[in-house]
């Protein structure tokens, strides 16, 4: 039994090896991780808890917060998010100027209203009506003014410059009218130009409410009929969504299941042509209000993420392959970081176990019950058995320390 317990001194040199390049590994997806962080595309455990297979899909999932990206499809939970993002940026910049607080919520939110100065209306020139709801005139203020949630039609515009007696030459010069005729010609023309770019926000919300494709489309005059409703790409979505969750509760067959990776996947290009219109608007939105800073300014850094609970669970992560790696690699608190780490990489495996009945976890492994994440936890925990942190690393030192403190 005595010879049992004896270890080999090659035994030794690669069971150490064994826990150094498994904390090399943990340590550098770490750091990778980290480094990400200052990129415009920081890493998230989002997508492949997204992708999560097997008993616990439901709860790997549901802890992304959003796993079907329904969130991005919802005009109010994005006009909030980016109302909130906004406000966070200027917080994060607190020396920002008011000319460009101006311009940051014009291209985010859009302006309260659009104007060009008049000094008068034309004798005989009357707004009123159908008009009078899209542009006003203030005397006072001496401006024509459109409001901010209105966008002046190439109609109204055409309407208003009719109203007086000037036509605009091929090279851009007028002709006809009094002075004033041609400056309302001109105010109405500044006017329109700038109530036509839209915010962000506006920009959002016309992709996913105004565009029929997108939402759909009811015809009042045949509602009720089955002419009267056309379905949007967004409500296919969502009817397919709840097929495929039916379905996959009732899949009790490999031949099944092989059919509803492909339903998944075709479900997945459908919400990619949905949300990532929307993703590009917020990453050209974050783009163009970084454009609006000057190199002081931008020394503060980027904007940190929105406290969430997913970043909360990426943080931990990170935290957690980088301590852990770490720790393994210098031999401090061997055992028990060998344990933690056994079990964090025990939670990547319960998110796409290789199991039978479970769909195949997508990529180039094949993998039937054990895969890389297991053999890792199993390494680990033998690891964690042996006391491989008194063989080569911290705890040796503490190993001494306490043992020369007993036998004296």
């Amino acid at each position: 039994m005595k010879d049992l317990k004896k270890i080999s001194g090659i035994a030794i040199l690669l069971i150490v090896l064994l826990r150094l390049s498994i904390g090399w590994q943990l340590l550098y997806e770490g750091l990778w991780k980290i480094d990400t962080l200052s990129s415009n595309r920081p890493w998230t455990a989002a997508g492949y808890l997204k992708n999560a297979k097997g008993p616990f899909r439901d709860h790997f999932r549901n802890m992304t917060g959003d796993p079907n990206d329904m969130n991005w499809l919802d005009a109010d939970k994005v006009k909030a998010k980016w109302s909130s993002w906004e406000q966070r940026f200027l917080n994060h910049f607190p020396n920002i100027t008011d000319a460009q607080k101006s311009k940051l919520h014009q291209m985010v939110s859009g302006s309260d209203s659009f104007a060009a100065e008049l000094s008068a209306l034309p004798p005989g020139v009357e707004i009123r009506g159908s008009l009078g709801k899209a542009i006003q005139f203030d005397p006072k203020r001496k401006r024509l003014i459109v409001k901010g949630d209105q966008h002046l039609t190439p109609a109204e515009k055409y309407r208003l410059q009719s109203m007086v007696p000037v036509t605009k030459e091929a090279n851009g010069k007028l002709s006809g009218g009094t002075k004033l005729d041609q400056d309302f010609y001109t105010a109405v023309e500044k006017v329109y130009a700038r109530s036509a770019r839209l915010s962000y926000i506006e920009k959002m919300q016309a992709s996913l409410r105004g565009n029929p494709e997108v939402a759909g489309h009811v015809d009042k005059k045949q509602e009720g009929t089955i002419d009267g409703k056309r379905i949007g790409e967004l409500e296919q979505y969502q009817i397919a969504l709840e097929r495929y969750e039916k379905k996959l509760k009732e899949a009790d067959q490999d031949f099944k299941r092989d059919h509803l990776d492909k339903i998944w996947a075709e479900i997945q290009e459908m919400r990619a042509s949905l949300v990532n219109p929307i993703r590009a608007m917020e990453d050209d939105m974050k783009t163009e209000a970084y454009k609006l800073l000057t190199p002081e300014q931008l020394a503060a850094g980027p904007i940190p993420p929105e406290n969430t609970e997913m970043h909360r669970i990426n943080m931990m992560t990170i935290a957690a392959l980088t301590i852990l790696g770490i720790l393994l690699l210098i031999g401090l608190g061997t055992r028990i970081a060998a344990i933690a780490a056994a079990g964090m990489l025990l939670s990547f495996y319960l998110v796409m176990p290789p199991w039978p009945g479970v769909p195949a976890a997508p990529g180039p492994e094949h993998s039937f019950i054990v895969n890389k994440n297991l053999i890792e936890v199993i390494a680990l925990l033998a690891i964690a058995c042996l006391p491989t942190g008194s063989w080569f690393g911290i705890d040796r030192m503490f190993y001494r320390f306490f043992n020369k403190n007993k036998n004296s």
